[in-house]
């Protein structure tokens, strides 16, 4: 969009109509300071613009009358909310009641289970206490500080302390951090897509409305504060796109799905269980009750969603380390599903700054004189981007000339201009920008662009324009004047991150808004397979389907509009692909919000900074492998101790409802379950939840588990059953039911010990010594006396003994032979 662009300071005209007025979702118009009739809007008078800001006496006069904007933004859950979430769960509850009877009815063995829970508890607390420290602290230090005139000073204050009339200024990637009225516009182009969906950005003049939520894409300006806190239109969006979150996740849904199911399984089976314990079973009255809470009490999965928990808040721990800032927690998640990495050139594989290496007048343009309109051109423009940067270093202003109309760069058009006098009387108008967009094909200034692009360096065309800066036409014919050559600066770690995301299978996309020559130069230095087959996105295919096509194709695009990025990503995903995007300037605001995880580099805008999900605060491209590496670790790790404790759910449900089917005394009390959950789940389910792990996380969370947990449990629960009646027949007299209690443990522990021994797969020194630990520890049970006598656990003669370790080995042989059967037959 090219317009005029003059700075204005005596404010708005009177009844502050302006042709850009706000627009909210749906077409409604945005009022600045009044409500509005929604049938009949009617805008009022802008408030009077203030150049200097407002004094001291003006701001603390705001603040005690309470027109602060107060609009509370966290970046994790309050203590009290982690406090509740942990403690009043709805298998807390089950638990804690059986608890409470056991106390009374039981030896204090038999309610153990009780201070496991509340241990599980305090884990959960105390690690997500900690992931909220962290977070908290990174959250202060990627805060967006915008910049305030007050007592006629420009400082950054927190936007927290924004009072209402405050004067705020806007340049290039600024989001507009509360609803006000514009004052100052030198070319202010905002962009509203997150708010209406209209992705066009809109050009503000003083006396427009701008939103809270909606951000600057080109130019500067100032606007007013005329409603800041909970009144700003879109207050919540910006406490949304900081708050730290647990929901929707695929993990954690799916063992939401689950849990569920087993709390539906649970109420049956448990009353049938309470039936067949009680009154068909004529029992001493505590031992019934014990052997039906020692039932119930596995069949619930409590250690579930603590490690859930705890991994992920591990995680976050460890990613803040780093500098790596999660907003979104189920962002971890989903970066271990990715396989399709989106890069932005700049400020990602290079680094922000530039330099110049070249000036190449043409036409027979005299240096000096090309030197006068760069140094100019530099100083029309109070927010630079990296490229005019480079010039402003190279060229600084010293020419008397005058700027009398600016048109600062956009993404959209890749150009820049400015009008001058230069003081003699002479007017001139003049193009920064791409050569191969400001001149036609064919140009023979194109011939030794071409060159200089394969060599990866960036070159900009000044060209003198003969039409007026306002002029829809104004690059049409322009005269080339100059080339100027610049150098990017190469991130010492991106050729490493592109190696890692090769070796992991997943496929990175350069896309840029540079010469697509330049852009595969550089990704050839890089090292990047494919690099050598460039695209330009203007000769991309409009539609969908063919798009996804020549994406999947190439891996190297340059002249991509912002559009055109979020055209892309939505083309990728269209493929099944998972899509992350990387981005640092305004440009990447679009492309981010719509990948399934945006990430943005921490000195990016602040626009950037809101909707994505990852900021990496170091700016260190790097960092991004070890955020995919703790998301598979996550996700992997979670995967396996998931499949062992719903193994555990599944056995505890078939036994009871063989032991209510048999009309038989249930074989376990709770402190021989307590003791097997913490041997072949507990203990290791912890460990091997924090483990490394490389796997690329896949889908169908809930498939994957219950493929598994559902033969697996159902071998176990036939197994130890069988054990326990063939037990029933081997033993007789007093005493028999603990001997038949004893050889039933150990079916079900070297069967359980088998589950845990697959899940360890593969093998490394410590899974190897964590499941022989578990093994001797259970071993040091059955022979220490007092161990025998504490959880009623001793092996009575030598057949039945070696008979429950036969079932057993068979069991685990049935499991291993399924588990196989079932990676072929039905593969996640």
């Amino acid at each position: 969009m090219t317009q005029r662009a003059k700075i204005e300071s005596d404010g708005p005209e009177p009844d502050g109509v302006g042709p850009g007025a706000g627009v909210g979702p749906g077409g409604t118009a945005i009022d600045a300071g009044a409500e509005l009739d929604p049938v009949h809007p009617v805008r009022p008078p802008a408030p009077r613009f203030k150049p200097g800001g407002l004094s001291t006496a003006e701001v603390a006069e705001r603040v005690a009358r309470g027109a602060v904007n107060d609009v509370p933004v966290r970046s994790s859950r309050s203590t009290t909310d982690i406090v509740r979430a942990n403690v009043f769960t709805r298998f807390n509850a089950i638990i804690g009641v059986l608890w409470v009877v056991m106390l009374l009815v039981a030896p204090f063995q038999d309610s153990l289970f009780g201070y496991v829970i509340i241990a599980n508890t305090g884990i959960g607390i105390i690690q997500e206490m900690r992931a909220k420290k962290t977070l908290d602290s990174l959250a202060v230090i990627g805060e967006a500080k915008p910049s305030v005139r007050r007592d006629g000073r420009t400082a950054e204050i927190s936007t927290s302390e924004i009072v209402l009339d405050d004067v705020i200024e806007l340049g290039p990637g600024d989001k507009v951090v509360v609803d006000g009225a514009v004052g100052e516009a030198e070319g202010l182009e905002i962009d509203e897509s997150l708010l209406t969906g209209e992705a066009d950005p809109v050009l503000k003049k003083p006396g427009d409305l701008v939103m809270s939520g909606s951000f600057v894409v080109a130019g500067g300006g100032a606007f007013t504060a005329t409603k800041v806190g909970r009144e700003a239109y879109a207050a919540q969006l910006a406490e949304e796109a900081s708050r730290f979150t647990l929901v929707h996740s695929e993990l954690r849904s799916g063992i939401s799905t689950i849990l569920k199911y087993v709390t539906w399984m649970m109420i049956p089976t448990s009353i049938g269980l309470i039936i067949s314990q009680l009154v068909v079973k004529d029992n001493n009255l505590k031992d019934s009750i014990a052997r039906t809470v020692g039932g119930i009490v596995p069949m619930i999965p409590e250690g579930l969603v603590l490690l859930t928990s705890v991994a992920f808040a591990i995680g976050v721990i460890r990613l803040g380390r780093k500098q790596c800032l999660v907003q979104e927690l189920p962002a971890i998640e989903g970066l271990a599903r990715v396989d399709v990495v989106c890069l932005d050139k700049t400020g990602t594989l290079t680094e922000g700054g530039m330099d110049v290496t070249e000036l190449r007048p043409l036409g027979g343009a005299e240096t000096t004189y090309v030197k006068k309109v760069l140094g100019a051109l530099g100083e029309s423009d109070p927010r630079p981007n990296a490229s005019l940067q480079a010039v402003i270093d190279a060229y600084p202003d010293s020419a008397e000339w005058r700027c009398t109309e600016s048109l600062p760069f956009s993404s959209a058009r890749k150009y820049s201009g400015a009008s001058f006098s230069e003081g003699d009387g002479e007017n001139s108008t003049w193009l920064l920008g791409a050569p191969d967009v400001l001149l036609p094909a064919g140009d023979p200034s194109l011939d030794e662009i071409d060159g200089l692009n394969e060599q990866g360096l960036r070159v900009l065309l000044l060209a003198r324009s003969a039409r007026e800066l306002d002029d829809p036409a104004v690059a049409a014919g322009v005269r080339p004047t100059a080339l100027i050559v610049l150098e990017q600066r190469l991130r010492p770690d991106a050729a490493d991150t592109l190696r890692y995301f090769e070796d992991q299978k997943v496929h990175a996309k350069v896309i840029s808004g540079d010469n697509a020559v330049s852009v595969g130069a550089v990704a050839g230095k890089l090292g990047l397979p494919g690099a050598q087959n460039t695209v330009d996105a203007r000769k991309l295919p409009a539609e969908q389907a063919d798009m996804a096509k020549v994406l999947d194709a190439n891996a190297v695009f340059g002249r991509v509009t912002p559009q055109q990025k979020r055209d892309m990503v939505g083309a990728l995903q269209s493929k099944g692909h998972t899509v992350a995007m990387t981005g640092d300037g305004v440009n990447d605001v679009l492309a981010l919000k719509d990948a399934d995880i945006g990430v943005s580099m921490g000195s990016g805008s602040e626009a950037t900074r809101a909707v994505a999900q990852i900021v990496l605060l170091n700016n260190s491209f790097s960092t991004l492998p070890s955020v995919v590496a703790e998301g598979r670790r996550v996700i992997g790790n979670i995967t396996r101790v998931a499949t062992l404790f719903l193994t555990k759910t599944v056995y505890s449900v078939l036994l009871a409802i063989l032991v209510v089917c048999s009309q038989v005394e249930y074989p376990f009390l709770p402190r021989h379950l307590t003791l097997l959950s913490t041997l072949t789940i507990g203990i290791p389910a912890f460990f091997l939840a924090l483990a490394p792990n490389k796997e690329r996380a896949r889908p169908h969370f809930v498939k994957r588990v219950m493929r598994y947990a559902i033969p697996g449990g159902a071998i176990a629960a036939a197994a130890t059953f069988a054990t326990y009646l063939v037990a029933r027949h081997h033993y007789t007299g007093e005493g028999s039911l603990q001997a038949e209690t004893s050889a039933a443990t150990l079916t079900l522990f070297v069967t359980s010990m088998w589950v845990l021994a697959i899940i360890a797969r593969p093998y490394t020194w410590w899974r190897v010594g964590l499941v022989g630990a578990m093994g001797l520890a259970f071993l040091i049970v059955l022979v220490v006396p007092w161990l025998q006598r504490f959880f009623e656990l001793k092996l009575v003669g030598t057949a039945m003994p070696w008979t429950a370790v036969g079932i057993a080995a068979a069991a685990a042989a049935l499991i291993e032979f399924t588990f196989r059967w079932v990676d072929r037959k039905f593969p996640a």
